[in-house]
């Protein structure tokens, strides 16, 4: 009768919350979410999506799946999906993503990396100029 656990095996669905009166130096590692409303200091590295609320800061590198941001990131950031930039965030630094969106009023001071993104070829450009003079 005690001895049957209900476990639930999946980290994914688990979500971790740094609270707003909370000051974190060093680092972090997990496979869940990860809801950043204190101060940390140091580098975050998660499978999951990155939410730091209004009054959350991090100074550090940052490793996600996704990410939204509505406080202060100053370091670098690598998303392999998606990053979302709320009006109140302010990022500073090098950022590394697939997709960027960004609201109005958002604050982004950062060296950005889009991953996927193919330079356009000058050749290219020059032969379809031709054709289209001829």
């Amino acid at each position: 009768m005690f001895t049957e656990k209900k476990t639930n095996s999946s980290t994914e669905s688990q979500r971790n919350i740094i609270g707003a009166t909370t000051a974190i130096i060093g680092d972090i590692s997990s496979d869940g979410d990860f809801r950043i409303d204190g101060k940390i200091e140091g580098n975050i590295k998660t499978s999951g999506r990155l939410i730091v609320g209004k009054n959350g800061f991090i100074k550090g590198t940052i490793e996600c799946a996704n990410a939204d941001i509505e406080g202060k990131i100053s370091g670098k950031l690598t998303c392999s999906s998606t990053l979302n930039l709320k009006s109140s965030s302010i990022v500073d630094g090098e950022v590394h993503i697939e997709k960027l969106a960004v609201e109005p009023g958002a604050t982004f001071n950062a060296t950005c990396n889009m991953k996927g993104v193919k330079a356009l070829k000058n050749d290219t450009t020059k032969q379809e100029r031709k054709k289209s003079v001829s």
